[in-house]
């Protein structure tokens, strides 16, 4: 394969390629925060999925040192820009399986796109890497893209007295002398975008644990500063209600623990990534607009990190499901119904432009608020249109049935016709081509009393 030859997904050019499949990541990971200096091994486990010549992969801001394929030297390394080729000294058939075992090293730093600085960011004593959409490259070498899921193990040492947060269970934790290394393991399914790396001086605190369908109860966690323990514990004081209301709507829950972590600075935004939330200190209040996103964020462990869109044109699929999850907890809280919440988000859009397609908002606008609420009006439309039995029936089955793999609008739509074949009058496709591909807004989606 050539490396001019790479399919990729045109929201993001230049990340991401179908000539080989990623089945494991191991990351060892020496971190300086005091210089901000990364030393980094990363052991990729994979499979050509056609004859290989090259092996493509993205690396931004660092640079690789040492590369082996198989244990052997390649014929030639280059690197361009965001850009690692690695060429083995004989090509790779299709079908067969390869290591490639990388060192490199470097400052890591964000990298700048259409959606700001995303990646690898500096905090006031610490660092947070913002993955999504293309962070992952300014911290490990990767496939880049959401169809490329896979488990990880994540060595990071840092300094003694820093806490090391990462997805999955932390499974390894060893000091020697100033230094401290931890180790978790993610063994479900992750796209490179929703690996993430937290350090600061955090202390961990048990928020809960709750019922999960049959499977082993849920440990809900908080890893907090010190100085701010007192207004996390109120501001988080209903994640575990959370859970336990988005795992009876949508279908156990995905994985075996949650952590959501304060970060001691303020952030812009809140975040998620694979079995973690990150919250900035002012996020945390009792107030809706933080409630909000907490919800948001833990909703995105079923839509978003468990079922994760093959493309990034249904991102819709991520956002507008978490924004729904705000109004259903909501409505469950005692905060306002869905319909209310719905017909004031209706009524903001509608004074405004209407010139996006939500469902093909393309890459400059695919993180637009209105893909979020517009997103969440199509979900309640639907539910309108099928009653509540239907509706949430059809969520967890599509949540079944794409458990820990990629999805699209399309596989939503079929499983929309499956589950509600017995609706008179309903089309799905009607519903969704009104909603996602058509720039005018639909009527406000509203009912008394929502069928059960």
């Amino acid at each position: 394969m050539s490396p001019d030859n790479r399919t990729e997904d045109p929201y993001t050019p230049g990340h991401g390629s179908k000539a080989y499949l990623v089945r494991r990541y191991e990351l060892d990971l020496d971190i300086r925060l005091s210089s901000n200096r990364l030393d980094g091994r990363a052991r990729i486990l994979a499979a050509a999925a056609e004859d290989l010549d090259a092996v493509v992969l993205s690396l931004a801001g660092l640079k690789a040192s040492k590369v082996r394929v198989n244990g052997s030297k390649p014929a030639k390394v280059a690197q361009r820009g965001d850009t690692l080729v690695v060429r083995p000294g004989t090509p790779i058939p299709a079908g067969a399986d390869f290591e490639l075992d990388i060192r490199y090293e470097g400052s890591p730093s964000p990298s700048r796109g259409l959606w700001g600085d995303v990646g690898w960011e500096e905090l006031e004593d610490g660092v947070l890497v913002a993955g999504q959409p293309t962070g992952a490259p300014t911290w490990f070498p990767c496939n880049d893209h959401p169809q490329h899921k896979a488990t990880f193990r994540i060595a990071a040492t840092a300094d003694s007295g820093y806490r090391v947060i990462s997805n999955g269970l932390l499974v390894g934790q060893h000091r020697k002398s100033s230094r401290e290394t931890w180790v978790y393991e993610q063994h479900e399914p992750m796209a490179p975008y929703l690996a993430t790396l937290i350090i600061g001086r955090y202390r961990e605190l048990e928020l809960g644990r709750c019922a999960n369908e049959g499977a082993p109860m849920v440990t809900v966690r908080a890893a907090i500063p010190p100085m701010l323990h007192v207004e996390a514990q109120s501001g988080l004081a209903d994640q575990v209600r959370m859970v336990e209301l988005f795992t009876e709507l949508f279908g156990p829950y995905p994985f075996a623990e949650y952590t959501v972590v304060v970060t001691e600075d303020e952030l812009e935004i809140p975040l998620e990534a694979q079995t973690l939330s990150i919250m900035g200190r002012n996020h945390i209040t009792a107030d809706w607009d933080d409630q909000r996103l907490l919800a948001h964020e833990l909703a995105h462990q079923w839509f978003g990190n468990s079922v994760t869109a093959a493309r990034w044109q249904d991102i819709w699929l991520h956002e507008g499901f978490a924004c729904y999850a705000e109004w259903l907890w909501s409505e469950h809280a005692g905060l306002g119904t869905a319909q209310e919440r719905a017909t004031a988000a209706w009524r903001r859009l509608d004074s405004g432009p209407q010139d996006l397609e939500i469902g093909r908002p393309g890459p400059e606008l695919m993180f637009d608020d209105r893909v979020y609420k517009r997103g969440a009006l199509t979900l309640h439309a639907l539910r309108i249109a099928v009653g509540d039995a239907l509706f949430f029936r059809s969520l967890r089955t599509f949540g079944s049935e794409h458990r820990h793999a990629n999805a699209s609008t399309e596989d939503f739509l079929r499983v929309l016709d499956r589950v509600c074949a017995g609706v008179p009058g309903f089309k799905a496709h009607e519903v969704l081509e009104r909603w996602l591909y058509r720039q005018a807004l639909p009527g406000l989606p509203d009912s008394d009393v929502i069928r059960t």
